[in-house]
């Protein structure tokens, strides 16, 4: 915990520092969700094809979801989503002519949640 996923598009690839990001969203959700700075873990997944209405091109999508072990206030979880996309704006900077849609979503992990750590 917290388990954060990014889905992005591969037109993004040249123009998203996501390390740069990570250790940024990292920092952000230890200070406003008190997570631990060791259990952050973030997976960034490539999507080959964007399409947005009836356009396949001249669009790219970024998507960051935040699972978080539940107890977390609303108000909360709006602060770190907020974060984020302020966060996006900062590391993704898209080419000439690419429009960027970007959203971000902060969830309870489900009771299930179990880790390994090896």
């Amino acid at each position: 915990m917290p388990q954060i996923t990014v889905d992005y598009s591969e037109r993004l690839a040249g123009h998203f520092d996501r390390p740069g990001f990570a250790k940024a969203l990292h920092t952000a959700t230890v200070d406003i969700a008190a997570a631990k700075p060791p259990a952050c873990k973030t997976q960034f997944r490539r999507t080959e094809d964007t399409v947005v209405g009836p356009d396949t091109e001249a669009h790219a999508i970024v998507h960051v979801t935040i699972g978080l072990l539940a107890g977390r206030t609303d108000e909360t979880k709006a602060r770190l989503t907020e974060q984020v996309l302020e966060l996006l704006r900062q590391y993704v900077k898209p080419a000439e002519g690419l429009a960027l849609h970007a959203s971000a979503e902060v969830r309870d992990l489900d009771a299930s949640y179990r880790k390994y750590d090896a």
